[in-house]
């Protein structure tokens, strides 16, 4: 079996390119297309893979072409010929799921939400604080990009959403049905601390939607300790909101993360997450979470067991959630094992058994190099 894996782009990490790197330890082998890809930024390891991009790597503005160049990604996903492919796998957020296949090809598209500013368009450009001229310029430019996404939703043979969240929008603006497998989280990594110090503790990209800036304005006004790891173009503003007890740490390595997380008093997510891997690897230390009660903290927490959930996203909202915290006697223990049902193990299997029923064998195996072993005793309809 030929297999294909597809992406939008890789030019930083996040929870979507873990969903790529767990396709990749199930088909080694195949080649990963994306727009652009720039090796400075992602893991080492990458540097092995067969990763091949579009024209769009060839541009000199490529690292901003989130922003300067949206009406160009759809080509050069379609410039892609993906003719030879038995199985497409695609990871997509906005236009990896529009890749042009041959009848012949089963495209499987793991959905990590449909495109987030052509749908939800206005919240975006407030979120950016984009000027006047800027919404003129690209109210065009979205019409264009949500008619697109309309059209290419239906090359796609089977949908499955990270979160129920993101099934409900697939069903709405594709009108598609999708099932829901939850993305992987290495949780082997993490463990429970004997000891819990007092602070709180994020780990997310500086972007609007995150919304950071209700974490900061309300650990400040509670006069609590907060950790904030990660870095982007929000930095300044954060920094400007902050009061003395916010530390702004940058990049914490992964071999230094899960102590970090394991000794927070609580993990907070204020924003709303597609599905949020952060949150669940706390949950791996055994660490309470307090979310904003939407999107997928409904999918991967418990209120008032693994967490708190709060159902205004505002400054207020969410210090009513960390006071509340205070009163819940949290069982590290039961945390943990909430959160082990989204080990990667666990989601890795779940595709393999979709595959098996989306391509049409004629039995459903455990591993993919046995798929690979077995491919010949294997029949497609």
């Amino acid at each position: 079996m030929k297999v294909a894996i597809v992406h939008d782009f890789l030019v930083q990490m996040g929870g979507a390119e873990k969903v790529v790197e767990a396709f990749h330890d199930l088909f080694p082998d195949a080649p990963i297309y994306t727009s652009v890809y720039d090796p400075e930024a992602m893991p080492a390891c990458y540097r092995s893979w067969d990763i091949r991009t579009s024209f769009l790597q060839k541009l000199p503005f490529k690292h901003r072409l989130h922003r300067l160049a949206l009406g160009l990604y759809p080509l050069a996903f379609e410039s892609f010929d993906l003719s030879s492919y038995d199985l497409v796998l695609s990871s997509s957020s906005a236009f990896a799921k529009g890749v042009v296949t041959t009848p012949k090809t089963v495209h499987i598209c793991y959905n990590h939400t449909p495109m987030r500013y052509a749908w939800t368009s206005e919240q975006y450009m407030k979120n950016e604080r984009s000027s006047r001229l800027s919404r003129l310029l690209l109210l065009p430019v979205l019409h264009y990009l949500r008619q697109w996404d309309v059209i290419s939703a239906s090359r796609v043979d089977f949908y499955i959403a990270n979160s129920s969240t993101v099934a409900r929008r697939i069903e709405k603006f594709y009108g598609r049905s999708s099932d829901i497998i939850c993305p992987p989280v290495d949780t082997e990594r993490f463990f429970i601390s004997s000891e819990v110090e007092d602070y709180y503790i994020i780990v997310s990209r500086f972007v609007p939607y995150k919304r950071l800036d209700i974490a900061v304005e309300a650990m400040t006004r509670l006069n609590r300790p907060l950790k904030v790891v990660g870095s982007g173009r929000q930095m300044k503003t954060l920094k400007d909101k902050a009061g003395p007890t916010v530390e702004f740490l940058g990049r914490v390595s992964d071999a230094d993360l899960p102590d970090l997380m394991s000794r927070a008093r609580a993990y907070l997510m204020p924003g709303e997450e597609d599905f949020g891997i952060a949150p669940v690897e706390a949950n791996a230390c055994g660490r309470p979470v307090i979310a904003y009660a939407s999107g997928g903290a409904l999918d991967s927490q418990i209120d008032g067991v693994t967490g708190v959930l709060f159902p205004q996203q505002t400054v207020e909202g969410l210090c009513d959630a960390v006071l509340r915290a205070d009163s819940i006697d949290f069982h590290p223990k039961h945390i943990r094992e909430h959160a082990l049902q989204f080990e990667l193990r666990m989601f890795q299997d779940r595709i393999e058994r979709f595959i098996c029923e989306a391509m049409g064998f004629s039995q459903t195996v455990v591993r993919t190099p046995y798929i690979a072993e077995t491919r010949q005793e294997v029949t497609l309809p």
